[in-house]
């Protein structure tokens, strides 16, 4: 009898996709949170073939150092910043994401973010809650208007396009600030100018949604310095990686009101929010839910297991590898 690979799957995920594995699989599925601490992942990795990871698993080079029987990490999302991808690289390890099953989802999220910032639905409805509503009041809870606004996205991959779409349909004139430029013909699609310059880009923002990656380069891009380059009224959206903002200087300019507000998806030390954010004014605070819906959750959680299923038991599953 063939022996069958061994997986852990580090928290609970839809039944479908536990299902799958199983059928094919000796599958280990971890307690939520507990393999959120590298040292378990150490004292454990090595007995498995695969690993179907969260974002929140630090993998680094010393965990991976132990994995010794590992033929594959397939990260249950589209980044994999918790991940030394050049470590397992360089140990054989496959590194494999979940991009594409999200981008429409993700960029449908983003932008009700937007919407509930800029008019300020989150502070509404708590005061109707309250009971605080008194009826129909014609200076109560002014927001800002969407159409004639300039929308800045930094990082016009899929998602930062599939939300450009989106503005575009609100009457919104949309600039972009990126690695490299888009070709010409996409950003004639888009109706997208590019900025090659971030202070000048930041400087003509309205809304600025940040939709790229998390790397070196992009850790704290927003901070004290890029924060007073924006206009005093402009909204930042963050639903990418909660790093990319130096949180701490973000909060101080909500309390002091050198921005117009923030929409929040992500967080530096997630899941941990800093203090001062939470009771900054036209802040609204979600809990990393972008791209939760039932479909696309559970897309991504086929789409790694795909992975192992590839690597491991040698079958045709849909997936996406990185290295």
């Amino acid at each position: 009898m063939v022996k069958k690979p061994r997986v852990l799957l580090t928290e609970p995920v839809f039944e479908e996709v536990a299902g799958l594995l199983s059928k094919h699989t000796e599958l280990t599925i971890g307690q939520r949170g507990t393999y959120n601490n590298k040292e378990k992942l150490k004292d454990e990795i090595g007995g498995y073939d695969a690993l179907l990871s969260m974002l929140s698993n630090p993998i680094d080079r010393s965990v991976i150092e132990q994995a010794d029987n590992l033929k594959i990490i397939a990260n249950h999302a589209v980044g994999f910043n918790n991940i030394d991808v050049e470590a397992a690289k360089q140990k054989g390890i496959r590194v494999a994401n979940t991009p594409d099953v999200l981008t429409e989802t993700t960029a449908e999220g983003t932008f009700a973010l937007i919407l509930a910032t800029v008019r300020k639905f989150s502070d509404a409805e708590r005061s109707l809650r309250e009971g605080a509503f008194d009826g129909w009041h014609p200076t109560g809870f002014l927001g800002a208007d969407l159409h004639g606004q300039t929308l800045g996205i930094i990082g016009m991959g899929r998602i930062g396009q599939a939300l450009a779409r989106r503005a575009r349909c609100f009457g919104m004139s949309i600039i972009y600030h990126n690695r490299t430029r888009l070709p010409l013909e996409t950003e004639r699609s888009l109706d997208a100018r590019f900025y090659p310059n971030l202070e000048d880009f930041l400087s003509e923002c309205d809304i600025l949604s940040i939709n790229c990656p998390l790397t070196d380069e992009t850790h704290h891009l927003i901070n004290a310095q890029t924060l007073s380059q924006l206009k005093p009224t402009a909204i930042l959206i963050n639903a990418s990686r909660g790093p990319i903002v130096e949180e701490a200087a973000l909060a101080q300019a909500l309390h002091e009101n050198r921005i117009g507000g923030a929409g929040l998806d992500v967080y530096e030390f997630e899941p941990e929010v800093h203090p001062l954010l939470l009771t900054a004014p036209n802040t609204v605070l979600l809990p990393h839910i972008t791209s939760a819906t039932n479909k696309t959750r559970k897309a991504m959680g086929m789409l790694a297991a795909g992975a192992i299923l590839n690597t491991c038991c040698g079958l045709d599953y849909p997936c996406n590898y990185i290295t």
